[in-house]
């Protein structure tokens, strides 16, 4: 389900007229998440460490609403419910794009994410199925690389507003404490710094 946002009551209308016309209008920027409390309730509840910290992501993009607007044309949606195509890796390297539904009970939420992590990795090509919304996060994790930026290719043919959510190799320190990198890159025409920091704000308290 989705609804029209109201441009003319909307306070950024000015700013969505003009970075919605920018050939790149996506910015993002990388911040530190301390992962140590949230790594050891996934290993307590048995739930893959992936899964648990993509949960927390779409629990923060769903209730942060301008993750959840997207650019129709000369319009912006709102999407009642966001999901997350995640980037699934496979044993020979290669991998395939997912579609991970969102649930709230983290128990739901688990195995259906298992079914099509599993589907995934066991099925060939990069597009394993259709798209057919744009209700989405864009999700990867790049377990091997400590980055401390991030850009992503981009076809500027293609119109695309949904959020890109990035996340690295988790380090522990001398002291036990395990960090990893998240890049976040977003819409201008849909959100600011501010609401960036917003959602990495309640993503940091759910890993807290």
């Amino acid at each position: 389900m989705k609804t029209l946002l109201d441009l003319d009551s909307w306070p950024r209308k000015e700013h969505f007229d003009f970075f919605r016309k920018f050939s790149e209008p996506f910015f993002g920027s990388v911040v530190t998440i301390d992962c140590t409390n949230a790594y050891d309730r996934a290993k307590t509840e048995g739930v893959p460490f992936f899964v648990y910290y993509l949960h927390k992501t779409l629990i923060a993009a769903n209730e942060v609403e301008p993750f959840r607007y997207r650019v129709d044309g000369g319009q912006v949606v709102i999407h009642d419910r966001i999901d997350a195509s995640a980037t699934i890796a496979r044993e020979n390297a290669s991998f395939g794009f997912s579609l991970i539904k969102f649930y709230e009970d983290i128990e739901r939420f688990s195995k259906e994410a298992k079914i099509e992590i599993h589907r995934v990795q066991n099925t060939p090509g990069l597009f394993t199925r259709d798209f057919p919304n744009d209700n989405l996060i864009h999700f990867s994790s790049i377990p091997w690389l400590d980055f401390t930026s991030l850009s992503h290719a981009r076809n500027f043919d293609f119109p695309d507003s949904c959020p890109k959510i990035s996340f690295g190799k988790m380090t522990i320190n001398p002291d036990g404490k395990r960090t990893m990198p998240m890049s976040v890159h977003v819409h201008h025409a849909l959100m600011d710094g501010y609401h960036m920091a917003v959602f990495v704000d309640r993503f940091r308290e759910l890993m807290g």
